[in-house]
């Protein structure tokens, strides 16, 4: 196996702390659009919504305005809230989300060990208004080499599509020089695996993998990767 040189680098859930971020941005949205409280448990429930139509986006069911409004629409139908204000409240959200930066334990201090020993690109699904906040929030966009959007590639992990699109921007390496390294089976580890490259997949839980996968590393802790890529 060759010396990775390039380390792809999902966000959310992966480097910052998606959960805490989309209980504040919720919370803040519901205050603004008196919306009444938004308790743990609708949080969850929303949490469960949402993963749905993600899964949507990444198989190519919807488009991303699709996903992002419908999500709220059926999370609002389900507690009997006015979905009038879906379209509002989404734009909102997208700028409280982004403004909220929790870093995940050693999410930090494992970029700011690996900056100059090997290239770290941010590749995400994430909207461009949400994305580009938190990188500047994190001070990600002074440590990152660069960051691929999926609103701006037009095209969604895990297409060989969107890693065609990052080649295209960094040049191409050999299959075992790079690595990518998320948190979702179906976005970032797929997407690993259609681009032929390494996964390594966060999984602080020990979820279990869906069929069908391959997984190169499995990690726990963020501060793993210094070790894979020495």
């Amino acid at each position: 196996m060759g010396k990775i040189k390039v380390v792809l680098w999902d966000i959310d859930a992966t480097l910052l702390n998606f959960k805490f971020a989309e209980k504040v941005a919720i919370r803040q949205c519901f205050s603004e659009f008196s919306l009444g409280q938004c308790t743990d448990e609708m949080l969850e429930v929303y949490s469960g919504i949402n993963r749905i139509w993600w899964q949507r986006l990444e198989r190519g069911e919807m488009t991303k305005p699709q996903i992002l409004e419908g999500r709220f629409r059926e999370f609002f139908e389900k507690y009997g809230l006015n979905t009038d204000c879906v379209a509002a409240f989404n734009g909102r959200y997208q700028i409280a989300l982004g403004d909220t930066v929790c870093f995940n334990p050693g999410g930090l201090e494992t970029v700011q060990a690996l900056k100059g020993k090997v290239k770290q690109y941010v590749v995400t699904n994430g909207t461009l208004v949400a994305q580009e906040r938190k990188l500047a929030n994190s001070g990600l966009d002074k440590i990152m080499d660069g960051a691929f959007i999926s609103d701006v590639l037009g095209v969604e992990k895990p297409n060989k599509e969107f890693f065609d699109k990052v080649w295209e921007e960094i040049g191409t390496y050999a299959g075992d020089e790079v690595l990518i390294v998320g948190d979702s089976p179906t976005s970032d580890i797929l997407g690993g695996m259609n681009a032929g490259i390494l996964t390594c997949w966060f999984d602080p839980d020990g979820s279990e993998l869906p069929e069908g996968l391959r997984v190169d590393y499995r990690i726990e802790e963020l501060s793993q990767v210094l070790e894979i890529c020495k």
